[in-house]
């Protein structure tokens, strides 16, 4: 068990009778330089946990407090980033599809206007018609020779 001592404030020994402080910063100052003058062994008495949370080891502790709230920062952009990244993903996924069916309907409108039958009737408003004799060949005579 501690035991607690009292000193008497050097104002008022020896019967001098001075004003007391002047304001409460002062009292608490005082009681500041008699808590320093406690034994070594009564100081380190405070348990494990206790000795973190004075004003001293807090002050100590900013920068890594900054750092974490520098990391939460840095965690929550890259959650936004990821979520934008997947909405464009999905975007151009989409449009990719889109162009896909696309593709397909136009190489199926190519095809079918390229059948032999198709072309005999777009090309006869034109005045052509279908070859019924097979093709001659022409032969150069500059090179029989």
């Amino acid at each position: 068990m501690k035991s607690i001592s009292f000193e008497i404030n050097p104002c008022c020994k020896a019967g001098s009778f001075t004003k007391e402080p002047e304001n409460h910063n002062q009292f608490y100052f005082m009681q500041q330089e008699q808590a320093t003058t406690l034994p070594a062994s009564e100081k380190q008495q405070k348990p494990g946990w206790k000795r973190f949370l004075n004003y001293q080891s807090i002050v100590k502790q900013v920068p890594f407090f900054l750092f974490l709230a520098l990391l939460a920062v840095i965690y929550i952009y890259n959650g936004h980033k990821a979520d934008k990244t997947i909405r464009s993903i999905n975007k151009t996924a989409k449009e990719v599809e889109e162009l896909q069916w696309e593709y397909k309907a136009v190489k199926s409108e190519v095809m079918f206007r390229s059948k032999q039958s198709e072309l005999v009737r777009a090309v006869e408003p034109l005045g052509l018609k279908e070859l019924v004799q097979s093709p001659v060949v022409l032969k150069d005579s500059a090179m029989t020779n």
